[in-house]
């Protein structure tokens, strides 16, 4: 999910750049309501995973869509050999745009380089440099993600019965995460949530979880807290648009590196993560005006020979918490000692 959130900047890019042009996306379905309305794109074609993962039906919706439409441009923002279908079938398009990789070569006639340890985001932007050969670029930087004035105040109504008082500040909480290698040790995210409630003693803690092994870590990690009086466990976005209207009523984003700081992100609101091992703030933490911070292991020490476990490892609660308390006392009005 954060990876096409952050691909956002490259639709407005598109868009602003070339105002007449019908700009489609490409994505999985589960995330396809997300983008529904994005004032850049026309049209959102999706993919189940049967679909995906069966290679005959797989080629031939690949080969409708590209023939429905025969697109001028194709731009594959993950390159990967599923993906470059859409090129291969498209020989006549002018732009094929991929990442470069040995085999991107015979299906895109434009390669970007990988991203590296670069920002994702100027990474996905790169990817219209090529369109500067047909006209002149207006780069977009911020990430934006659609949502309606309806959609806000239900989800205000629903944190209010909730019993949400938004006069004292309200931080949502990634706990646990979809895939366990990018979640920090639970003990120590034990920690900095009882140090957390007993120094800002009005703050409100929503945890974020998705259903299935995620919500049963997160109520095991809520089961320990210290004091629950101000943690709120049963409030729940239905899915990641539910998440990013509850996102506008948030003061702060804490927890693990992922989607929902992305979503936290596209609501202006800041955010403060823990990097899983191996990744780099440079890459997945935008540089705009929204205020965002986190640890990585690499702004620690050398990882290069370490193991994730060891990358982990070396990030200290005391050290994540002093970052912390640095952060919120910056750019958190509401918080309170």
């Amino acid at each position: 999910m954060g990876d096409i959130i952050l691909a956002t900047p490259l639709f407005d890019t598109l868009h602003a750049s070339f105002p007449s042009a019908v700009i489609d996306l490409v994505l999985n379905e589960r995330l396809a309501l997300l983008f529904e309305g994005h004032p850049s794109l026309h049209h959102i074609y999706t993919f189940t995973d049967e679909e995906r993962h069966h290679t005959f039906i797989y080629l031939r919706k690949v080969w409708h869509i590209v023939h429905q439409m025969h697109y001028d441009v194709i731009i594959d923002m993950r390159s990967t050999v599923n993906t470059q279908v859409f090129a291969l079938f498209s020989p006549f398009s002018s732009f094929r745009i991929g990442i470069r990789k040995s085999y991107t070569r015979f299906t895109s006639n434009y390669l970007i380089p990988a991203c590296g340890k670069g920002s994702m985001v100027a990474h996905n932007i790169a990817m219209a440099e090529p369109l500067s050969r047909i006209g002149q670029l207006k780069f977009h930087h911020r990430l934006t993600l659609p949502i309606s004035n309806k959609e806000l105040l239900d989800m205000h109504d629903y944190l209010v019965k909730m019993g949400i008082n938004f006069s004292c500040p309200v931080i949502l909480i990634g706990v646990t995460a979809k895939l366990a290698f990018k979640m920090w040790k639970e003990e120590r995210m034990l920690c900095i949530i009882n140090r957390f409630l007993q120094k800002y003693s009005d703050a409100q803690l929503i945890f974020n979880y998705a259903p299935g092994q995620e919500e049963i870590n997160a109520r095991r990690i809520y089961s320990k807290l210290d004091d629950r009086g101000r943690v709120f466990i049963d409030i729940k976005a239905s899915g990641p648009r539910e998440l990013y209207a509850l996102s506008h009523y948030i003061d702060l984003y804490l927890g693990n590196e992922g989607g929902a700081r992305h979503i936290v992100h596209a609501a202006g609101k800041p955010s403060f993560v823990i990097c899983s091992p191996g990744s780099f703030k440079s890459t997945w933490i935008p540089d705009d005006e929204i205020p965002a911070e986190g640890v990585a292991a690499a702004d620690i020490t050398d990882i290069s020979n370490m193991s994730p476990e060891q990358q982990y490892d070396s990030i200290s609660v005391d050290y994540v918490w002093k970052k912390l308390v640095v952060f919120i006392d910056k750019y958190i009005e509401k918080a309170k000692v």
